[in-house]
């Protein structure tokens, strides 16, 4: 017999942070790992455009990386110590760091601010970058109102959104589409 996805626990507006402590689903933590959610499911559309096999490989480990950021969010603070959370680590960062490094070295430098679009792959992932800085925004939202958010979830994100932007450069240079300018219309 499979295990049902319904638990009819959450009907009245409650869920459960790991840990047990009940919450209302409009908490703002629950609203930033949600977020979390929705970043890691548009990484996997940008993995669907993908053509080689180290960018699908990268982005399927940020997506492993924001299911580590999600389960601490998701946990209750006060309770996150006896349990075993797993870890984001300083060397996350430094191989979205190593990422962008390489892309940027197969790149023209920049002249120019870029419009998203020219190719799904690359308008998709202006919108993985667009709610990456969403949920760094929930994240500094949360650490305003003295709600813990581990400070290296916040430095992630923010990496995270610049790997995602030059990504999206990178899938212009990969599959031959001319990015376009923003050209600023001065009256």
């Amino acid at each position: 017999m499979s295990i049902k996805i319904y638990t009819k626990t959450g009907d009245l507006g409650k869920t459960s942070l790991i840990g047990g402590t009940k919450v209302p689903k409009n908490h703002i933590r629950i609203d930033t790992y949600g977020t979390v959610d929705e970043l890691n499911s548009w990484i996997g559309v940008v993995g669907d455009y993908a053509s080689d096999a180290h960018t699908k490989s990268i982005l399927k480990e940020i997506q492993d990386r924001l299911f580590t950021i999600g389960s601490s969010l998701a946990c209750d603070p006060d309770k996150e110590l006896l349990m075993k959370i797993p870890d984001l680590k300083e060397s996350d960062i430094t191989l979205l760091e190593q990422e962008i490094d390489h892309m940027n070295d197969a790149l023209a430098p920049m002249k120019f601010f870029v419009l998203p679009g020219g190719h799904p792959a690359v308008s998709q992932t202006h919108i993985a970058r667009c709610v990456c800085r969403r949920t760094e925004r929930c994240c500094v939202n949360m650490q305003e109102q003295q709600i813990f958010v581990e400070p290296l979830v916040i430095k992630y994100l923010n990496r995270l959104s610049d790997y995602l932007f030059v990504l999206s450069r990178y899938f212009s240079h990969q599959l031959g589409i001319p990015e376009i300018p923003w050209k600023p219309r001065v009256s």
